[in-house]
């Protein structure tokens, strides 16, 4: 079987495993968390980290760490995992949805103003599988609103954005906005097993996030609270591993760029078979190997899932719109509206196997499947 993912670990993990369970200190209060929140958040070029529990934590940290209340409205793109309805949900908030651009599978900037209204706080951008998104729209479109940009950066550890609104220059996904959210789960390009982070430059979003995430102990009387908050803490285990990682994330990156080339020269001559769209604006880390079919094709993703499952090949579908979430549909988040370009990207889409652990010629055989399967139709 060749898995849709494999996290590669080394021995700096167990190093560093080691010694929290040679010195005792495996809970949050452990140094790692600390050392951990620096790290990241200075190489993503922010001031400040809050480590959380895994990125739906950091994805509502995020949100109440800005002030958003019930009532207000979030613009997020259908197209993504349903965390980030849910962090929305759950602070009162109303999530509000875009269609996606078909080429780039991010959110379809050109429909933010039409969906503004007096109720509209944030703009949530999601750098789906790891491409910024095109952030210029959104800066211009924020500012003149006086809107909060939290970005979804959970797949896009390392990738950059090169914005002409922020004077022509490039910038780290997880540092164009007000806060931002990243997860580390065990397939992510820096992983702690579960984890995620809050990243702000702002101290006061940082101290309500750190709060959040630590059930708003009061600062000088401590068991006692005057909001509902949540334990979403971090272990000083799962930090260690994250120090680890990001010691090499840029081998990684390097390592994910060099084999999905490889894999775009073996399916360049596969007919109806699209990667994600390159565009000159940003440097992505290809968190997954996603391939878009040809609905001319006379085979849809989940009948390519199939049969490279028959072939011993794992994949992954791509996300079910929020817009046709049962319970999103239920709750009547979204009401009357189409999302077609969100529809058939989940229809077509799919994750070919992207672990740390491939090879050139795992990379062969699962590009002669997919060739094979789209021959047969």
């Amino acid at each position: 079987m060749i898995p849709v993912y494999e996290p590669l670990l080394k021995d700096r993990e167990k190093q560093l495993l080691a010694e929290c369970i040679d010195s005792g200190w495996i809970s949050s209060e452990g140094p790692f968390v600390r050392e951990f929140e620096e790290r990241f958040s200075h190489y993503i070029g922010a001031q400040y980290g809050v480590a959380v529990c895994n990125g739906t934590a950091a994805l509502e940290t995020a949100l109440y760490g800005i002030g958003v209340r019930k009532g207000d409205e979030i613009i997020m793109p259908s197209f993504t995992i349903i965390s980030c309805a849910l962090a929305a949900l759950r602070l009162g908030a109303r999530p509000v949805l875009v269609d996606i651009d078909p080429d780039t599978w991010n959110m379809d900037t050109t429909q933010l103003e039409s969906k503004i209204t007096p109720k509209t706080t944030v703009i949530m951008p999601v750098h789906i599988y790891g491409l910024p998104v095109d952030m210029d729209p959104v800066f211009e479109c924020a500012s003149e609103h006086s809107l909060k940009i939290v970005e979804d950066a959970a797949e896009a550890h390392g990738a950059e954005y090169f914005s002409k609104v922020a004077g022509n220059r490039w910038m780290k996904c997880g540092n164009m906005s007000d806060v931002s959210c990243f997860s580390f789960y065990a397939n992510k390009i820096v992983t702690t097993g579960e984890g995620g982070m809050v990243v702000t430059n702002d101290a006061s979003v940082a101290a309500r996030a750190a709060s959040y995430r630590n059930l708003c102990f009061h600062p000088e009387k401590r068991f006692y609270h005057t909001e509902l908050c949540y334990n979403f803490r971090m272990t000083n285990l799962q930090a260690a591993v994250g120090v680890a990682q990001l010691e090499r994330i840029e081998e990684v990156i390097a390592l994910r760029r060099s084999l999905v080339s490889y894999y775009k020269e073996r399916l360049a001559s596969v007919p109806g078979v699209r990667f994600q769209a390159e565009l000159p604006f940003a440097k992505p880390v290809y968190w997954m190997y996603a391939v878009q079919l040809d609905e001319a094709l006379n085979v849809d993703a989940e009948l390519m899932m199939t049969r490279l499952k028959d072939k011993g090949i794992g994949t992954r579908p791509f996300f079910l719109g929020l817009h046709a979430q049962p319970i999103l549909q239920k709750l009547r988040v979204v009401k009357d509206e189409q999302f077609p370009n969100t529809d058939r990207a989940h229809q077509q889409g799919l994750y070919l196997p992207s672990g740390l652990t491939l090879t050139k010629a795992k990379i062969d055989v699962v590009c002669d499947a997919v060739r094979e399967i789209v021959q047969e139709g």
